[in-house]
C-alpha cells in the first residue's frame, strides 16, 4: 500500500518504519520550512513488543523517502495535537495529498467539530499504541511499539478501504483493538494521562533540576502511586459528566477503581516487571501537549463544577498559563501514562 506519513515525529516515524519493514510503499511529508526538511534517514533504536512481551531490543536504520506534491496515498497518518488539525488539513489540501486520513491524535473536542475540520475527507479516529523520542540533531529515534493500535470500529465509519488498511498493520505484526466509542476512549484516556502527568508535574516541581528522577520516583513509590490513583478518579469523574458510560471501558477503568492499597502495590509491580511500559515512561514526549491535555481537562472539570481538589491543585499550581514558563517539566522531559504516548510531528 501507499502510505503517507505528514511529517516526522516519534509516531509517524515509528510506524513508518514498522510498515516499510513489512514491505509498504512509506513516504514521509515534511515541510520545507521545518528544520527536518533535509533529513535522508534516521538511526532506530527500537524495543519491539510486537512478538515479545518484555521488548526485542533492534538497531536499524530507515531511509525517508520523501512525498511528491499531488499524489494520491492509500491513507495518510496524521498525529498531532488537535490544536495543530486545522492546520494539517491546510497543509494536505494545498499539496494535493489524498487519500484516507488516520487520525492519530489526542482529540478533547466533540465529534462534531471534527467533522467540520475534515470537511467530507474521509478519516479514522485511532490512537497509537507506542511512543518514543526524537533527537533531531544526530537523527536517532528511540521508540517502543507495542503488538496493538487503537481504532474505530468498521461499524462507526464509512472508510471504504477500512479493511484494507487494518490489514496493513496486521502484516506489520499490529492487531487492531475497537473500543465501543474511539472518541470517548480518547477522552478516557487523555483523562488518566492528565491526572498523572499532573501529579509527576507537582513532584518535579519540589525538585526542578532533577524531573527524570521523579518519574522513577513515581514508578518506584506506592505512596505517590496511590496519590495518582487518586487524581485520576478525579479526572474520570470530569469524562462522566460529559456523558460517557464508564462501564463500557471496564478494562481501562479498573485499575483505578480498585482500593487504592490494592491497586497501588499492582502498578508498582507492574512498572517494576513490564519493561515496555517502564521504558516508555522514561522516554521523553511534547511537554507542550501534555502540558495542554492537563489544562483541557482542567477547563471542563471547572465548567462542570466537578470536585477534583487533588488535580486542581497540581494543575493552579504549576500548569495554568502564568506558571508555565517555571515548570521544571517545560526544561526537562514529560512521560504520559501506559503505553499511549506520543510526541507529535513536525510537518
Amino acid at each position: 500500500m501507499k502510505i503517507l506519513i505528514l511529517g516526522l515525529g516519534v509516531i509517524g516515524s515509528t510506524y513508518g518504519y514498522i510498515l516499510r519493514k513489512s514491505g509498504h510503499d512509506v513516504a514521509h511529508y515534511i515541510r520545507p520550512t521545518s528544520q527536518n526538511h533535509a533529513t535522508e534517514s534516521l538511526s532506530v533504536s527500537l524495543l519491539d513488543g510486537r512478538n515479545d512481551k518484555k521488548g526485542q531490543q533492534t538497531e536499524d536504520h530507515y531511509p525517508i523517502t520523501h512525498a511528491t506534491p499531488g499524489s494520491r496515498y492509500d491513507f495518510i497518518i496524521v498525529s498531532l495535537s488537535s490544536l495543530r488539525l486545522e492546520e494539517a488539513l491546510e497543509t494536505l489540501r494545498d499539496n494535493r495529498f489524498e487519500g484516507t486520513i488516520l487520525l492519530f491524535c489526542g482529540v478533547w473536542e466533540s465529534r462534531e467539530h471534527i467533522e467540520h475540520i475534515m470537511a467530507g475527507r474521509p478519516y479514522l479516529l485511532g490512537y497509537p499504541v507506542a511512543g518514543g523520542r526524537l533527537n533531531k540533531a544526530d537523527c536517532r529515534l528511540e521508540c517502543v511499539i507495542f503488538d496493538h493500535i487503537m481504532l474505530e470500529s468498521r461499524e462507526r465509519t464509512a472508510v471504504e478501504n477500512y479493511d484494507d488498511i487494518t490489514r496493513s498493520f496486521l502484516q506489520s505484526g499490529i492487531k487492531s483493538e475497537c473500543p465501543h466509542d474511539m472518541l470517548e476512549w480518547i477522552w478516557l484516556h487523555m483523562s488518566i494521562n492528565a491526572g498523572v502527568i499532573s501529579t509527576i508535574i507537582a513532584l518535579a516541581e519540589a525538585d526542578p533540576k532533577r524531573a527524570d528522577e521523579c518519574v522513577e520516583r513515581l514508578m518506584d513509590s506506592t505512596h505517590l502511586l496511590r496519590r495518582a490513583v487518586l487524581t485520576v478518579r478525579e479526572c474520570m469523574k470530569i469524562v462522566a459528566g460529559r456523558g460517557v458510560n464508564l462501564r463500557h471501558y471496564r478494562g481501562e477503568v479498573l485499575p483505578f477503581r480498585l482500593p487504592v492499597w490494592l491497586s497501588a502495590p499492582l502498578m508498582k509491580r507492574m512498572f517494576a516487571t513490564q519493561i515496555l511500559t517502564r521504558r516508555i515512561m522514561l522516554l521523553h514526549a511534547n511537554v507542550p501537549d501534555l502540558l495542554h491535555v492537563c489544562r483541557l481537562v482542567y477547563r471542563e472539570g471547572k465548567t462542570q463544577s466537578a470536585a477534583c481538589p487533588l488535580f486542581n491543585d497540581n494543575v493552579e499550581r504549576y500548569m495554568l498559563p502564568e506558571t508555565t514558563e517555571r515548570s521544571p517539566l517545560s526544561e526537562a522531559h514529560s512521560p504520559s501514562v501506559g503505553p499511549s504516548v506520543h510526541e507529535h510531528h513536525d510537518a
